[in-house]
């Protein structure tokens, strides 16, 4: 029988995922990640490694827990604490994805002979018949659809995944766990970023740089200043609370320019864009874009994809809306589609 590695966060997705890939035939090993210092609660902490041992017992197959955390400090929490501080907002769950899933784990398991990695995220992988590439579509359920955060997907990595659950909704997922008697099966999902479980991300950033909040302006859309805001790190494209200003109208970050240390406040009809620039690029439906290609777009996790026209521009992209898009913010993705097929993505730079 064929080998697989299941990445198994303790959550009752990938406990599921485990589930269906031994049923379908495999041979199942389970694998969580050590991501980080967090005992509990959070992907990636002892709770949940202790969480997804017991399916693997129930289930009656192998579990392992991968030191992981010098890579996951290298890949993921460093590039969020830069990104940050270089007035980006990132996704790290991207990153994790990218480098940690997708990379070292993935890697790992094809080197112990697994043929392939099996994961609890709500997409599908299908290989086109005419082609011959790999693709990536959305989860059949689009309230669970994840494909969004796994935009950065090559053709090697594709080639060797399984999404069992691409084609089930929540509930279902949940009733097998429970069927199948499940310690997990009525687990909440994780909400917050696993290394920041308070969602304090500027007290850990500071924490974790060492870094010193650099009081700077809060200035309107004009440049006439406002007030003074406690550290560019605090604040994020959209964001209306915690501000600590009061004016005529409610206050919105509009922008952020860590080179002046300012953070630019204005009304919501301020929000609105219709272009971006995105670099760092990666296509799956084809292997590069040479011409311009009319598709829609998401630029935030569950945001209504817009219809838009990408033009190529060298290594970066320009993409024109065909409708204002709200609160397009620097360091998150953009991803493409094609109905229901996940053309490519990249990091939004401006």
């Amino acid at each position: 029988m064929s080998k697989a590695y299941v990445a198994m966060s303790g959550g009752v997705d990938s406990s599921v995922a485990a589930l269906l890939t031994q049923r379908a035939g495999y041979t199942v090993s389970g694998v969580t990640l050590a991501l980080h210092n967090e005992k509990q609660g959070v992907c990636g902490s002892e709770s949940d490694a202790r969480d997804a041992a017991a399916v693997c017992d129930r289930l009656g197959v192998p579990h392992q827990v991968w030191e992981a955390k010098k890579e996951f400090r290298a890949c993921v929490m460093d590039p969020f604490a830069e990104s940050y501080l270089n007035a980006r907002t990132p996704n790290p769950c991207i990153r994790c994805n990218r480098h940690l899933k997708f990379g070292y784990l993935l890697e790992k398991a094809l080197e112990e002979g697994a043929e392939k990695v099996v994961t609890g995220h709500y997409a599908r992988v299908e290989q086109d018949s005419v082609t011959g590439r790999w693709l990536l579509k959305k989860g059949l359920n689009p309230q669970k659809d994840q494909s969004y955060v796994l935009y950065s997907l090559t053709q090697h990595q594709l080639s060797h995944l399984l999404f069992p659950l691409g084609e089930l909704d929540k509930e279902q997922v949940r009733a097998m766990a429970e069927k199948a008697g499940f310690p997990n099966s009525q687990k909440p999902d994780s909400q917050d970023i696993c290394f920041v479980p308070d969602g304090a991300y500027a007290k850990f950033i500071w924490d974790y740089t060492g870094h010193t909040p650099e009081v700077g302006d809060f200035i309107d859309v004009d440049g006439c200043i406002l007030g003074q805001h406690g550290g560019i790190e605090c604040y994020t494209i959209g964001q209306r609370k915690g501000i600590g200003l009061s004016g005529a109208h409610p206050y919105y970050v509009v922008e952020k320019n860590a080179a002046r240390n300012t953070v630019m406040l204005g009304e919501d009809e301020d929000l609105w864009r219709d272009e971006l620039i995105a670099d760092d690029l990666n296509w799956i439906a084809f292997a590069a874009l040479t011409e311009p290609v009319r598709c829609a777009a998401r630029t935030r996790y569950h945001q209504p994809e817009t219809p838009c026209t990408v033009y190529p521009e060298g290594e970066r992209v320009r993409v024109v809306f065909d409708a204002p898009v709200r609160a397009i913010t620097p360091g998150q993705a953009v991803v493409f589609y094609d109905g229901d097929i996940v053309l490519g993505g990249g990091e939004i730079i401006r």
